[in-house]
């Protein structure tokens, strides 16, 4: 019921939400940030887990994140633990085990759910504008969201699509 009853209010306050700029996230550090901070970026859009099969890819994100940032490029991270429990209790763990195994520098925000009665309004959003294959639903971890400039998200990319093969696409809205 109070999924319906979200659903219903983004529904009804969807002409008030026009792009992912309307949104508002949280910081590791609990202070909030604005997604209208990233206006005029292409932004690849990623829930994120410490444990997983595809924890590796955080290697490919930093490197698009590296080579494409002074374009106007920016990877957001956001850590779930809703697939097995497959990230760390503390944001601080999660913040250092990316830093130090993976070199992390691009932007990570405090663990959310992307799925079910508390899932965060940003994915209620993202999953609408781009449905999966067969459903809305994150299925996994590392599900990815290509964000335009305008802010409009103009690709879902599966967990097992690796983060160079996002590469022309990004080039594409770059350019």
């Amino acid at each position: 019921m109070i999924s319906l009853l979200k659903f219903l209010h983004f529904e009804l306050r969807r002409d008030v939400v026009q792009t992912i700029y309307d949104f508002i996230v949280k910081m590791p550090d609990g202070k909030e940030k604005s997604l209208s901070d990233y206006k005029g970026k292409i932004l690849l859009i990623v829930n994120t887990a410490s444990k997983c099969g595809f924890t590796p890819q955080f290697e490919g994100l930093q490197a698009l994140y590296e080579k494409y940032k002074e374009q106007n490029f920016e990877v957001l991270g956001f850590p779930c633990d809703q697939f097995k429990q497959q990230e760390f209790d503390h944001i601080e763990e999660t913040i250092q085990f990316c830093q130090t195994n993976y070199g992390v520098t691009f932007p990570m925000f405090a663990k959310i759910d992307v799925n079910g009665t508390n899932e965060h309004p940003l994915y209620t959003y993202l999953k609408a504008e781009k449905s999966g294959m067969l459903s809305k639903a994150i299925k996994w971890n590392f599900t990815k969201f290509l964000v335009d400039q305008n802010g409009t998200v103009v690709k879902r990319y599966s967990p097992t699509t690796k983060p160079q093969q996002i590469e022309e696409d990004i080039v594409k809205y770059l350019s």
